[in-house]
Formats: structure tokens, sequence, C-alpha cells
């Protein structure tokens, strides 16, 4: 009995999303395409909003073999791969929404390394309250604030992730607080370990302090001071901080930096060691000569002198990565062709026959729809 009401109610339930749909999208007679923005379930309801992306790749190693990828995301050779495929729906009220962002593949199941099942799926979940225009509360799980690039790919100039991105922290989960005065902006927060949505049963589970000052001097100049810091499930302890900075020089020129500096302390059985660092830096020139065009050069500078990201160099290692990408867009489809040169102080990399070298050369296609 119970059943059949389930069944009966579900239905019902379609039928009325999917009538008031249609009466939203007959009521637009200028415009045939309707953005889904613009679809209201009901007069009464606030908006769902409904967007993702699907993306795929190829990537090519002129030494012939993967093993010379060190950052997230392409670690392939010599092959098409498929990317990720995400669907997010948010719902807005007038002082709180829901955001849900869901991904399928390999690219999400790398950012969710650390869950099983469903959960690896979820990139992005929380509920935020604004009691006012200045104020935000959220809790949940969200990408996270260090760093400048992002986990999706259309939101990105290169394809291809930087060491810093892969090294740092992907998401964090817990509660913020936004507030925002003039042109200065404050997020703190306390979440569980980097990465861990859950923190298993038999781990450490201490809570990491997430903060970030951003200021926007006028429109085309911003600023993002950013931190994240604590005792890692294998009583480990760690910071970073980090430094965002973007400028608009034109409307088809604009520049960004980021600088990030990682301080661990190792546990060596019985106490944490003298702590161990690695850092970051890179540039982003991008240009967009036509609409349809954009180039982008990213020259990023990673130096782990205490060998704590390549555990196998004992002298520690240092990589310049020069990486160049053409965005071709028509409408909300991205081909990205990617050329890519890597050059380390130490012979991390490898040539086709195996034996170690301090360059590794790739180029890469990437298809990419957002909706």
């Amino acid at each position: 009995m119970l059943q059949r009401f389930f069944l009966l109610t579900t239905a019902l339930l379609l039928s009325v999303l999917s009538w008031a749909q249609t009466e939203s999208l007959n009521t637009n007679s200028e415009n045939t395409t309707v953005k889904p923005e613009n679809i209201i379930l009901k007069d009464s309801l606030p908006p769902f909003v409904f967007s993702g992306s699907v993306d795929l790749y190829y990537k090519y190693d002129f030494a012939k073999t993967k093993s010379n990828t060190y950052t997230s995301f392409t670690n392939s050779q010599n092959t098409f791969s498929l990317g990720m495929a995400s669907l997010k729906i948010t719902h807005n009220g007038k002082k709180v929404s829901a955001l849900i962002d869901l991904g399928f593949g390999k690219r999400a199941s790398d950012f969710s390394y650390n869950d099983n099942g469903i959960l690896s799926a979820v990139k992005l979940l929380y509920i935020s309250y604004s009691p006012a225009t200045w104020i935000k509360f959220t809790a949940g799980t969200w990408a996270t604030h260090i760093g400048y690039e992002l986990l999706d790919p259309q939101l990105n100039r290169n394809y291809s992730m930087s060491y810093m991105f892969t090294n740092g922290p992907f998401s964090h989960t817990g509660i913020k607080l936004e507030a925002s005065k003039g042109n200065h902006g404050l997020m703190i927060g306390i979440s569980n370990a980097t990465d861990f949505r859950i923190v298993p049963a038999n781990y450490i589970n201490k809570k990491f302090l997430i903060a970030q000052y951003s200021y926007a001097p006028n429109d085309k100049m911003k600023l993002y001071l950013n931190y994240v810091g604590g005792q890692n499930p294998d009583t480990s302890k760690t910071r970073q901080f980090d430094l965002v900075l973007t400028s608009k020089i034109s409307e088809k020129l604009n520049i960004a930096y980021n600088g990030t500096y990682n301080s661990t302390k190792l546990w060596d059985g019985s106490k944490n060691m003298p702590s161990k660092n690695w850092w970051g830096s890179a540039i982003y020139l991008n240009y967009d000569p036509q609409n349809w065009l954009g180039l982008t050069l990213r020259e990023e500078y990673f130096n782990d002198k205490d060998h704590l990201k390549f555990p196998a160099r004992p002298n520690g290692t240092s990589v310049v990565a020069s990486t160049i990408s053409a965005n071709f867009k028509v409408e909300d489809f991205t081909f990205i062709t990617e050329f890519r040169v890597d050059k380390s102080s130490e012979e991390i990399f490898f040539k086709s026959g195996g034996t170690g070298t301090k360059v590794a050369t790739n180029i890469l296609f990437a298809a990419i729809y957002s909706f």
C-alpha cells in the first residue's frame, strides 16, 4: 500500500513540475531559447537554477610516458580520456539558499579522493543564510579558497593544472562566515581536515581554521589573502598562506598572480618534527584578440627543497612549468589546444626508454561544453 502511494505521489509531482516548466516556456514568446535561470517551477517559489558541463581531452607526451605528469587530472598518454560530467542545482530564497554540485568521471573522483561511493560524486553541497546583504553564513562542503585555479575546466584558461593546485587543498567541509564592507571582504571558518568530508573513526579528528581577506580598490583590481591550517588525521601539522592578485589591463588583456607557501611538521612516531616547506609562484597572462579566441600563458615555479612532495628526491626538487593555451569558443563550447614544457632541477621525468631526464614536453587537446 505504501509503495503504491509513493509511486502515485511521485507521478503526480512529476506531472506538476512538467506542467509548470511548460507554462513558463510558453509565456516567453519573444525568445524560444529560454535560459535555465528563467524557468520558474511555481510563481510562489524562487527559481531552481540548473547548470553544468562535460569535457574530454587527448594528451600526447613526447617521451611517450604518462609517468611525466605530476599534476592533477591529466595523467594519461596517447589516449582519448573522459574528464567530468557536472550537474549543479541551486535554489535561492530571500535569505536562505542551497546548492548541490555533482560530478562524474575521473576528474571528479580525483577531486574527492578521500571519499567512497556516492559521496565521491559530491563536488559541492551547502546551505547559506544571509540575514543581511553584507553577511552570510554557510554550512556544508565547498571548493577551497586557496589558489587561482578551479576544479571545473570551463572556469580555467589552461586545461592542465598547476603544481600549486595539485599540492594545495581541494575542498573544505564545515561552517564559515563571510562579511563585506565597501571594498573589503572577510571570510573565516572552521572545517574538517583538508579534503575530508568525513574523518574516519580511527583517524585524529582535529578542526582546521580557514580565512580569507579580500580587497578591490576598483573594478579592475582584486586582492585575496588566504590561509588554512590545522592538524591532519596522520598527526602532521600544516599551515598554508596564499596570495592571489588579478588585474584587468584592458578589455582584451588581464593578468593574474598566485603565490603560495606551505609549512608542514611531520610526525616521527612520538612528536612533530621541525617544519618542512614547499612553495610556488605563478603568473597568468590572458589575451583575447577576438571574442572567439583567447590566449593564455602560465609560467609557474614550484620549489620542494625539503622533498615533501617528491620524497624520492632527498636533495629537493624545483620545477619550472611553462604552459601556453589557445581557447577557441563557439557559443557555450570551448576547444583548447595546449602545449606544455616542465623543467626540473633533478631527473624526476623519464625518457621513452625509461632513463631519467629533467625535461618533459606534451601537447593536449580538450573539448568543453558548459550549459
